[in-house]
């Protein structure tokens, strides 16, 4: 990765479950700022982004106020499995 100790770059799924989003993030290595943009899946408003750097990292859309959460992709992965998991589950 380089110059950068995190980057990221996600879609985002609105409240219907549709990919209508993104967020692109890198923090830098001698910093603790994560600075990138995003476009928010419920208004499709597009922001900058330049805030601190914590995990969970959130993001707030400046229009619509829609929070945006990065979790991590081990994690979102499980929930993936878990959700196909069940469908299959219920189909049978």
């Amino acid at each position: 990765m380089g110059n950068y100790k995190y980057i990221t770059n996600r879609i985002l799924k609105n409240k219907a479950e549709e990919e209508k989003g993104f967020l692109k993030t890198r923090v830098p290595n001698d910093s603790d700022i994560a600075e990138g943009m995003y476009k928010c899946p419920e208004c499709e408003n597009q922001g900058k982004i330049n805030q601190e750097w914590k995990r969970p990292f959130s993001v707030r859309c400046e229009k619509c106020n829609f929070l945006m959460r990065i979790s991590k992709l081990k994690d979102e992965i499980k929930k993936e499995k878990a959700k196909e998991k069940l469908k299959k589950k219920n189909s049978q």
